[in-house]
């Protein structure tokens, strides 16, 4: 899913990249359903989310168990 702005309008949308570097095996339940959430399944799995408030609430919550780069696109 992208959520990108199709409009006429060349609107800079900072990305970021997540990628799963530990195991959500045994942790909280609330942070296998953020994992979840934002498209992490398995060890080394890599998504490119759009860089809002939203998802950094959520990489806060398992800053932990990922690993976060900022890409500009």
């Amino acid at each position: 899913m992208n959520f990108e702005k199709e409009t006429g309008d060349e609107v800079e949308n900072k990305q970021i990249r997540i990628k799963l570097v530990k195991s959500a095996f045994g942790r909280v339940p609330k942070h296998r359903k953020t994992l979840a959430v934002l498209g992490l399944r398995r060890i080394d799995d890599v998504v490119i989310k759009n860089d809002t408030a939203a998802i950094r609430g959520m990489i806060s919550n398992v800053c932990y168990l990922v690993e976060v780069e900022n890409e500009v696109k």
